[in-house]
């Protein structure tokens, strides 16, 4: 792996973490779009590899199918998890001292953001 990648892994880890910690955005609304722009890999290589990145609270049986069927990466799930870590405390830091109103202005602006995107997108 070579340097690049291993940034774009722990930057898309940040975001997914930090986004995750301030409004709840993490996995399908981060990481999977982030890994299949910046990083080209496949659109169900990025759900298992995502789902990886939360399966301790969320799906183990999940992730099984998708590594049965070749579609995780366990070096990028484990990258952006660590990386998730520390982007979720520094998040929810940032969520808990900035106004409500300001919150939820940031999580509208992304939403709106990601749909303009995938309409726009073939």
């Amino acid at each position: 792996m070579d340097i690049t990648t291993l940034l774009i892994l722990a930057l898309i880890g940040l975001a997914a973490g930090v986004f995750g910690g301030m409004v709840g955005l993490g996995g399908g609304v981060i990481m999977i779009p982030a890994m299949v722009y910046f990083l080209g890999i496949g659109q169900t290589s990025a759900q298992g590899t995502s789902l990886a990145v939360m399966l301790p609270p969320v799906g183990l049986f999940a992730v099984m199918n998708y590594y049965k069927a070749g579609q995780l990466n366990l070096k990028y799930a484990a990258i952006i998890a660590v990386t998730f870590l520390i982007g979720g405390y520094f998040g929810s830091k940032i969520a808990l001292n900035i106004p409500i109103s300001v919150l939820r202005r940031i999580f509208a602006i992304a939403l709106i953001l990601i749909a303009a995107n995938m309409m726009m997108k073939k």
